[in-house]
């Protein structure tokens, strides 16, 4: 009779990982997602960046990352939870800070957010668009001298810094003071000629102060530039006030401003 053969137990060999690689190719993988989100790829970049989190847990950067592409796309409590993460390793980057309270801001809680910049300013105080971004809180708190001496910090940190010369003639006009919301935003036109915003509200402003004119062909300009600037939800939430909004509506109607618009989104966008 033939000997009974011995089963012999298979044990399956443990495979080795070594983890300074893993990580390697975690921060590898994170610089792609930064690159394809730099290009609103985030259906290509937030994959990469989750499996970045994964291969380089402690790294703060890699949180950072992963928590701003959530805030791109509006996942606000993902956001929210990587962004935490980034700030328990590393609580002294003023950056990750600065985000969550732009989560916040999103979000329309103000106070919250107003929090969450003071604590980056604390960290990095002469951050030009954290002061900005806080001054944007107490404009939607309604504390409109706070709001300005911070765009005014913000200004004096960068002086080419034009959004925050912006949102002072945004404030101004609201409080009817047109002349200076005008000098504001003359400043910032003169800043970047390629602004579509304070050309925009330019040319508001001066329609409705009588130069007719001038308006509409500043009006054209910048929707040459950027047709969103006649959506009046987007200039909501770009923080044009009442005021403002109710006199860009009138403008905005006019068959010149019509067809500037119509012209403009039958062209190819430069920004896609």
């Amino acid at each position: 009779m033939p000997k009974q053969a011995s089963a012999q137990a298979l044990i399956p060999h443990t495979v080795q990982l070594d983890a300074a690689k893993l990580e390697k190719q975690g921060l590898s993988l994170a610089q792609e997602a930064a690159s394809l989100g730099q290009f609103q790829q985030y259906e290509l970049a937030l994959p990469r960046a989750k499996l970045a989190s994964q291969l380089a847990p402690k790294s703060d950067r890699v949180w950072f990352l992963l928590g701003g592409l959530y805030l791109q796309t509006k996942d606000y409590n993902n956001a929210i939870a990587s962004l935490t993460k980034a700030q328990g390793l590393n609580p002294k980057n003023a950056a990750v800070q600065f985000a969550l309270g732009s989560v916040h801001f999103q979000q329309q809680k103000y106070q919250q957010a107003a929090s969450f910049y003071m604590a980056g300013l604390k960290i990095n105080p002469n951050d030009p668009e954290g002061l900005f971004d806080l001054g944007n809180a107490y404009y939607m708190l309604g504390k409109l001298p706070d709001a300005i001496a911070q765009y005014n910090k913000a200004v004096a940190q960068n002086p080419k810094f034009w959004p925050a010369i912006n949102n002072i003639g945004l404030i101004k006009y609201e409080q009817g003071d047109t002349p200076t919301a005008v000098k504001q935003w003359q400043s910032a036109v003169t800043l970047d000629k390629q602004a579509a915003e304070p050309l925009m509200a330019l040319a508001v402003a001066s329609y409705t102060k009588g130069d007719k004119q001038q308006g509409i062909t500043l009006g054209e300009q910048a929707l040459r530039i950027d047709s969103r600037y006649a959506d009046l939800d987007f200039l909501k939430q770009n923080l044009w006030g009442t005021r403002l909004l109710a006199d860009t509506k009138k403008f905005v109607e006019l068959p010149r401003i019509q067809a500037a618009i119509q012209q403009r989104d039958s062209q190819p966008d430069p920004r896609q």
